[in-house]
């Protein structure tokens, strides 16, 4: 039975959930020593983020999508999706789904031209939603990043 949830814009009283949600991703993408974020700088840096959450009825945070907009020099204003998680327990059940929606919805209302987002390539479930969706899974260009800690 699929579990009825509630999509909505994260609030600063989801921080910790969402740290703790962080973490889980973080262990899934296998680095879980290169999340290094904090409620404390979540506070602090709110301007900047922007997050989506899946939550139950008695409001436990299972999924969520984290965007920010940006500007691509080939096709303009965009909108780029860090990251999409929903808990492994809650999987299948069409809440990712539901939450990239939700983030696709924005991007059209804001007028982007397009969504970017990556995904692992040893990730061959979520490349193939991401398909189902209709989206270009190219495996061409590599991250490159640069922290400053």
């Amino acid at each position: 039975m699929a579990t009825e949830i509630n999509i909505r814009e994260v609030e600063e009283s989801d921080f910790i959930q969402i740290i703790d949600l962080f973490k889980e991703f973080a262990a899934f993408e296998k680095s879980p020593n290169k999340m290094l974020n904090s409620v404390e700088q979540m506070k602090e840096e709110t301007a900047f983020f922007n997050c989506f959450i899946a939550e139950t009825k008695d409001h436990k945070i299972i999924g969520y999508a984290t965007y920010f907009t940006a500007y691509y020099t080939w096709i303009g204003k965009s909108l780029y999706m860090d990251d999409l998680y929903v808990k492994p327990d809650h999987r299948g059940n069409g809440i990712g789904t539901q939450l990239i929606k939700k983030v696709i919805e924005f991007a059209k209302n804001s007028k982007c031209h397009k969504l970017r987002w990556q995904v692992s390539g040893w990730n061959e479930r979520a490349i193939k939603f991401y398909q189902t969706l209709g989206a270009d899974v190219d495996a061409t260009e590599q991250n490159c990043d640069l922290i400053f800690k």
